[in-house]
């Protein structure tokens, strides 16, 4: 059983990897499933085993990305100590690591999905990781806190993430700057604001922020 999974998982790799590379090579979504399974020598059965339409499989990258940093970043010792403001950090830097590392791909499959509907519909698996890990943040928090008016909702820090994760990707793409510094900025800075605002002192780190900002804006 083990032999079988492996295959499997090397075949759905195959599939991931030669979709990056088609895509940048020819500069074009494929036409068709079949086109796509002809170019990198794979059948429409094997294809359609782990995915159900070449938009699916668009999502399904952007799952990979989440689920190969969360494997990151578990491989840290330090990381199940770490705050969780830290642990917020280390998932924003390592997955945004991983996206530099892929930026060809990513730029390319967001501008040519055209409107935000259109982007946000190839996301929208990601989004649900995203809250969900950031979910767990605040009830893992919450556990500590003995009143309940000291309590977050984890539903609205999860949304709040997921908004943040947005500014950071837009800004990320648009960032110019040698090894992306200014986005590494952007998320110590976000980061931080968003856990002050969640522990009420937010007024330092928001101006800080929007400083940040209006500086970049207007550069």
């Amino acid at each position: 059983m083990a032999a079988k999974k492996s295959t499997a998982t090397s075949k759905k790799d195959q599939i991931i990897n030669g979709y990056m590379t088609y895509v940048l090579e020819h500069e074009k979504i494929p036409a068709s499933v079949y086109k796509f399974c002809k170019s990198i020598k794979v059948t429409e059965e094997q294809f359609y085993t782990h995915f159900g339409s070449i938009e699916t499989l668009q999502k399904r990258i952007w799952d990979t990305f989440f689920m190969n940093t969360k494997e990151l970043m578990e491989k840290n010792k330090e990381y199940d100590s770490s705050s969780n403001k830290d642990k917020m950090l280390t998932f924003f830097f390592t997955f945004f690591e991983l996206l530099t590392l892929n930026r060809s791909y990513v730029l390319f499959t967001l501008d040519q999905q055209g409107p935000m509907l259109k982007k946000m519909e190839q996301l929208k698996s990601l989004r649900k990781h995203i809250k969900a890990f950031a979910a767990d943040l605040i009830e893992d928090g919450n556990e500590s806190k003995s009143y309940k008016i000291s309590k977050h909702n984890p539903a609205l820090f999860s949304e709040g993430a997921w908004l943040q994760f947005l500014f950071l990707l837009q800004f990320w793409c648009d960032d110019s700057s040698p090894s992306f510094e200014k986005t590494d900025i952007a998320i110590e800075k976000s980061v931080q604001t968003i856990f002050d605002v969640f522990d009420n002192t937010p007024l330092d780190s928001i101006l800080d922020f929007g400083k940040f900002l209006y500086k970049e804006n207007m550069a």
